[in-house]
């Protein structure tokens, strides 16, 4: 068994934790300053897509055509360098125009058929009114207003309503974090985008309920016994589950780095990285926050009840109780030796020979 494999089964068996749920301050502090500096990315603004702003996209087919190539004719003919071009996969190089650049579709293609030198049918443009775009926004709020609410809903009746409150705070967590690095660095958001975003969601959920439902069969019945808190018996599911969690997020990121770092880096293809940074970011973000937030927060509310109250109470009693017996019996064991080396003493002499002081009283036998 590898070392990885033999640190799942001690965590499983409870022979080694990790306080998660303890220091949840801790994590509650790193996960406020994240979302701070994210808060502070999305003030400054999301680099929207044409999909969502409107504006027009040309497609150009032309072997050997570069993206510098492109931006430079696309700057000419709009006279600034808002233009976005990019490399699709297939090799085509992909322009596009805002809406408020008011240049004809027929005049843009003309220029870039002149300067590139490609014919007109080797152009294909697709123009994006801007109502259409806000339609496409408000729909993608209201898809995902609907899915918060339908896992509200969901985890409040298949657990309980304060796991459903742990697992929206985490996953408005995740959901902030990616928007804002997003916002930070500056990648376009489109379509692939918000798929990404309830990606990420639907995964981050996954995870957070296979933690819960772990912490649940814990948990059963725990306020039979007096040996452990529910934020312990918590915190014991939570590292049972650590190693699997750690292990499905490695492997999910895997892929998902290959895309953003070798297919949207090294190979030039932009039109990955829309969909692979959302799922990168959320993947990391939904396992940190299925460990480190949804967890601890679960546990924290459920403490706050009177029967995890009395609980606690009747745990530390106990505690208590064993402490003092057992700082009294070092001093009973050596009371006991005392005695028994007293005891021993008093024995030994009453074993002892005494035949010359009975001798000294008797008469010897001589006349």
């Amino acid at each position: 068994m590898s070392r990885f494999g033999n640190l799942g089964h001690r965590l499983y068996q409870g022979e080694v934790s990790f306080d998660f749920v303890g220091r949840r301050k801790l994590w509650y502090s790193i996960s406020g300053v994240i979302v701070l500096v994210a808060a502070i990315g999305l003030a400054m603004g999301l680099h929207l897509g044409i999909e969502f702003k409107g504006g027009s996209v040309y497609t150009v087919t032309k072997p050997g055509l570069s993206v510098a190539q492109a931006q430079d004719v696309a700057n000419k003919i709009t006279h600034d360098s808002t233009a976005l071009v990019q490399k699709t996969a297939n090799g085509e190089v992909r322009i596009q125009v805002s809406s408020e650049e008011k240049i004809p579709a027929s005049t843009f293609i003309e220029g870039l058929s002149k300067d590139l030198g490609v014919q007109t049918k080797d152009i294909n443009a697709q123009v994006i009114g801007p109502s259409w775009g806000h339609e496409i926004s408000q729909k993608a709020l209201l898809g995902l207003v609907i899915f918060m609410v339908l896992v509200t809903v969901y985890l409040a009746i298949a657990f309980e309503w304060r796991m459903a409150v742990a697992a929206l705070v985490a996953l408005i967590h995740d959901l902030l974090i990616t928007i804002g690095v997003y916002a930070l660095v500056g990648f376009e958001v489109t379509p692939g985008t918000v798929i990404g975003f309830l990606t990420i969601l639907g995964y981050s959920l996954y995870d957070t309920v296979v933690v819960f439902d772990t912490v649940k069969e814990n948990t059963k019945g725990i306020t039979k016994q007096n040996k452990q808190t529910f934020s312990e018996a918590a915190n014991h599911g939570l590292n049972q589950t650590l190693v699997r969690s750690i292990n499905t997020t490695v492997v999910a990121l895997l892929p998902v780095a290959a895309l953003l770092f070798i297919g949207g880096g090294l190979l030039g293809a932009g039109t990955l990285n829309d969909i692979s940074l959302a799922l990168f970011v959320g993947l990391a973000a939904g396992a940190y926050s299925s460990i480190c937030v949804a967890t601890p927060l679960y546990a924290q509310l459920k403490e706050q009840t009177p029967e995890m109250r009395a609980l606690a109470k009747k745990v530390a009693a106990r505690r208590e109780a064993d402490a003092k017996a057992a700082a009294e019996a070092p001093a009973d064991a050596a009371g006991q030796a005392v005695e028994d080396e007293i005891t021993a003493g008093m024995v030994g002499q009453r074993n002892q020979p005494t035949g010359r002081s009975r001798s000294k009283g008797r008469p010897s036998g001589k006349h």
